[in-house]
């Protein structure tokens, strides 16, 4: 395809499945089942973790996960007991299990005894936990995230914690690791892109929709390539961003909105 002939393609395809129709089969549906900040993004969060297998298991997943936090995951970060720890036990999804589980908790109720939102994590900064987790009074906010480094980061930040599950550290990637970070990724667009189809959150005003890089799955990575979009040959961190700087062509402000267009044509198996 000619360039104006593939955007046009694409931005029809966004058009198509960038609908209300596309939360009920998709891990998203999860965090659109609240409505304060702080649950939308922790639910966001398992989400898109646990965004492993087929999508119906990973949403059946996601609500038994809530439901053992009576479905109040803010209110259960900040005050939980030992006893409604106990009742996290024996979760299981893929590798994904309670020693993780209970890790991801201890490191909510720590970020969140600090900042209001989840978006601090991926604003890089000296500033890691205090021993005694005392809040912190200033944050150094960068005008503009190179989302690269705002991802190397929240690795780093999200294992501050002491005596962190060595095992843990496999289901929080990072571009050091040359990982395409997808799943990260995902969950960084459903919180950061505005726009007024109701898939996507954009509660976020730190990180820009600009700087976000398109989610990479096995669906995305193949259409991509399909269409000319990718031409490296393994999928890693530079193939994401091979990816979206293609994309970046048809719409500099908003490349991963076409996320919604290789996903569905994937998906859909059109190509």
């Amino acid at each position: 395809m000619q360039f104006l002939e593939l955007k046009n393609f694409l931005d029809q395809k966004v058009e198509q499945y960038n609908q209300p129709d596309f939360i009920s089969n998709d891990p998203v549906c999860i965090p659109h089942l609240f409505s304060k900040k702080q649950d939308i993004e922790i639910a966001g969060f398992f989400a898109a973790i646990l965004a492993w297998g087929q999508r119906k298991t990973i949403i059946n997943k996601c609500r038994e996960l809530l439901a053992r936090m009576d479905n109040s995951p803010y209110e259960f970060m900040l005050h939980h007991s030992d006893a409604d720890l106990k009742g996290l036990l024996n979760f299981k999804h893929r590798t994904f299990n309670d020693t993780d589980l209970l890790y991801f908790v201890s490191f909510f109720k720590a970020h969140y005894h600090h900042y209001d939102s989840l978006e601090q994590a991926f604003v890089p900064k000296k500033t890691h936990f205090s021993t005694d987790i005392t809040p912190i009074k200033s944050v150094n906010i960068p005008a503009g995230v190179a989302i690269e480094d705002s991802l190397n980061y929240f690795r780093s930040y999200f294992f501050s914690l002491e005596d962190f599950p060595h095992r843990t550290k496999k289901h929080i990637s990072s571009p050091t690791q040359k990982s395409t970070c997808k799943r990260l990724n995902m969950f960084l667009r459903w919180m950061v892109r505005k726009d007024n189809h109701g898939v996507d959150f954009g509660i976020w005003n730190i990180l820009q929709s600009a700087d976000l890089i398109c989610p990479c799955d096995v669906h995305v990575d193949r259409v991509g390539r399909l269409l000319g979009l990718i031409a490296r040959k393994q999928t890693d961190w530079l193939t994401a961003v091979e990816l979206t700087q293609h994309l970046k062509e048809f719409d500099a402000n908003d490349p991963v909105k076409y996320d919604f267009a290789l996903f569905g044509l994937g998906v859909e198996k059109i190509l």
